[in-house]
């Protein structure tokens, strides 16, 4: 553009006067300081809110035809279950740091510079892998001093921890703002008498402390393994030196061992520090007792599958997993059953009627439990509720309803038998001991009866003597009440009160003789059994009907739980269950929509045959030519072949400046994506990131 256009363009043309009309902006007078500006009152917006109807957390299923009653079942009913095992966990954890809380809370509140020679009182709890669990420690420890108004807890991160000025001020900054909040620091600061104080002053601290009246102050160093081993030196040094007037005690959390630990500081950091070893549970543990409460809870109404509790305790293995990861995936478990189950309104207790007015009857006919079910009806003979059931919706529906808390029945007997099989284990098993989740896993494929540990536990049972037999019921008689376990025991106990000392059944090893005999100048030996005692013979046949018992219970209850008739409501067994939501794959998910976008998207059916067509998006078409392309890509070429696809298909009517800004956009989502770079060697080159699949 010439310069004269250039000025006309703005306005300022030598022809024109330049002594134009000016305008003066005076924004309204604000309101005096004292006074509040006047609300604006919102009328559309709260009528839009009283128009619009609540919004429902689960979509409609059955092809979008549940009724709204039927979703908004599902939610309230995982809601009200997902509490109740939430609760259990939240119990568990609680249980589990009970004891180390009662052990530290004693240990901070007995000890003082005076009980350790002037040192720094020091606890040095080590988690293990069970990292969460000192932050429930602290915050439980924290809530047990304010709310005895003894002190608080600060806790301190590595991070926070640059060097010793910015270490100190945070500290104070901690210890204030844990009872008083942020806005209490800032009024300690300006309403502090006396000289102005910088903020790493600890000074600052010794007059908080004496306002408050505090008596423990806790310094909790949750990784102090992380710290520089020179900051932690200066930082206990000025603590020892201030402990005639503040209070610390310090809590060092250790994730290897006191001895590692303890070799990383200078022996001058040590000799400040006198204390006490705890050490908390490991998160496997907990898990196992999270996993058996959620399963063999008598409450329990919905059980995981033997995919889903093998694919949970293989990331438990795999890595450091804490007791709330744990409970997040069983929290997604339960979700997605009510989520994308139609089946699981049946949890809600709805009346049949309302059940068998939409598509559930027809979803519940195409189960495959149902066909197996209606196909032991016709060979037991009951072809006329098997017809019912094909053809009667508000039938199949009632008979649904009983079907679904048989099953659960089955299901609380079958871990109840777990529970114990895995007590009589305790007893029985001498190798390492197998836990719940492992037995559970077996139950669930319904191979646990069958199994050699279920074999050497009754061969096991039966050479028990009399003393561990007696402590094997009375554990037993807890989880079997029934009236044969009740008269096994009493039949003990009146046949153990007339004797004297331990008894000994046939099966025992003590109770085999070896005889040997002479055949043709050859030695031949032979085991047979001992003469038994009246006693012996009668504990023997207590131990006979012992296992007769088990025997009996084991086959009644380890059942295959995939055999029962609609196990697809009350069990959570995906074929291939939450791997990838759990180990997640962006990048073959992005892969995959950009080769195959009609995965996702609706279209024709000739344009999702197509491997590459001009309906699909841009970024998809240009992403399958670069496909085809090597190392370096030229981008000439790929504009060529880009603008080819839209020529081949719209002809004459193709617009090549539409289709160039397509091409530049796609171009620039893939650089986005990391698929491709500029090239350095080459100007009008593109150079490949990532290859597909690797």
């Amino acid at each position: 553009m010439d310069p004269d256009g250039f000025d006309d363009a703005l306005g300022l043309s030598n022809e024109k006067p330049q002594n134009l009309g000016a305008y003066i902006y005076q924004p309204p007078k604000h309101a005096k300081a004292s006074e509040r500006p006047s609300k604006r009152r919102k009328v559309s917006s709260g009528a839009n809110l009283d128009e619009k109807p609540d919004r429902q957390h689960f979509v409609p299923l059955l092809n979008g035809e549940e009724n709204v009653e039927s979703v908004q079942l599902r939610y309230d009913t995982y809601k009200q279950l997902w509490s109740k095992q939430e609760t259990k966990i939240q119990n568990i954890l609680e249980s589990v740091d009970a004891g180390v809380l009662t052990d530290v809370l004693s240990f901070v509140r007995e000890t003082s510079p005076q009980t350790c020679d002037g040192c720094i009182p020091t606890a040095l709890v080590t988690v293990g892998s069970n990292v969460s669990s000192l932050s429930r420690l602290l915050s439980r420890l924290n809530g047990q001093l304010i709310s005895a108004e003894e002190g608080s807890v600060v806790v301190l991160e590595s991070g926070d921890a640059p060097n010793l000025k910015t270490t100190l001020k945070n500290i104070i900054r901690a210890t204030v703002t844990n009872t008083d909040g942020n806005d209490g620091y800032q009024r300690f600061l300006t309403d502090r008498a006396g000289p102005r104080l910088l903020g790493y002053d600890l000074d600052l601290l010794h007059d908080y402390v004496q306002r408050k009246g505090t008596k423990k102050l806790v310094l909790a160093l949750r990784d102090s393994e992380a710290f520089d081993p020179g900051l932690l030196t200066d930082l206990l040094s000025l603590f020892k030196s201030w402990l005639d007037r503040i209070p610390f005690t310090v809590l060092l959390g250790i994730s290897t061992s006191v001895e590692l630990f303890e070799g990383r500081l200078p022996r001058s950091c040590v000799s400040l520090l006198r204390g006490k070893h705890f050490e908390v549970q490991e998160a496997g543990n907990c898990v196992d007792r999270i996993y058996e409460s959620l399963q063999t809870d008598p409450a329990t109404e919905m059980w995981l599958g033997r995919n889903v509790t093998g694919t949970l305790f293989e990331n438990t293995s795999d890595y450091f997993q804490t007791p709330e990861a744990f409970s997040r995936m069983v929290k997604y478990t339960y979700m997605s059953h009510f989520f994308a189950n139609p089946l699981a309104v049946l949890f809600a207790k709805p009346t049949p009627t309302n059940l068998a007015q939409g598509r559930l009857p027809e979803a519940i006919r195409n189960l495959p439990s149902f066909r197996m079910f209606c196909e032991d009806l016709v060979e037991e003979g009951s072809i006329d509720q098997a017809r019912n059931m094909l053809e009667n919706d508000d039938y199949l529906i009632q008979q649904t309803v009983k079907a679904l808390d048989a099953g659960q029945r089955i299901m609380r007997k079958l871990f109840q038998t777990v529970r114990t099989i895995h007590a009589c284990l305790q007893y029985t098993q001498t190798g390492k001991k197998s836990s719940v989740s492992d037995l559970s896993v077996r139950a669930l494929c319904g191979e646990l009866y069958e199994s050699s540990v279920v074999e050497e536990m009754l061969a096991t049972t039966k050479a028990l003597d009399s003393d561990k037999l007696y402590e094997l019921l009375s554990d037993l008689h807890h989880i079997i009440s029934t009236p044969e376990a009740e008269e096994l025991l009493q039949n003990l106990e009146i046949l153990l009160g007339s004797c004297s000392g331990p008894l000994r059944s046939g099966y025992n090893i003590n109770s085999t003789v070896t005889k040997t005999t002479v055949v043709q100048q050859r030695i031949q030996l032979s085991k047979g059994r001992a003469e038994l005692s009246e006693q012996d013979s009668q504990y023997t046949k207590i131990v006979d009907r012992l296992v007769a018992l088990l025997q009996e219970h084991l086959t009644e209850t380890l059942i295959n739980p995939q055999d029962l008739f609609l196990h697809e409501a009350f069990l959570f067994d995906l074929r291939n269950p939450l791997k990838e939501t759990f180990g997640p794959r962006p990048r073959f998910a992005i892969e995959r929509a950009l080769v195959t976008p009609f995965d996702y998207l609706l279209s024709s059916t000739d344009a999702a045959t197509a491997k590459v067509s001009a309906k699909q998006p841009a970024t998809a078409i240009l992403y399958q030519l670069y496909l085809d392309s090597g190392a370096m890509v030229n981008v000439h070429d790929l504009w060529q072949a880009f603008l080819g696809v839209f020529e081949s298909e719209e002809g004459k009517t193709c617009d090549d400046r539409v289709v160039m800004s397509l091409f530049y956009s796609a171009l620039s989502e893939l650089k986005a994506f990391g698929v491709v770079k500029n090239s350095r060697k080459k100007a009008d080159h593109l150079a490949k990131c990532a290859w597909m699949g690797l």
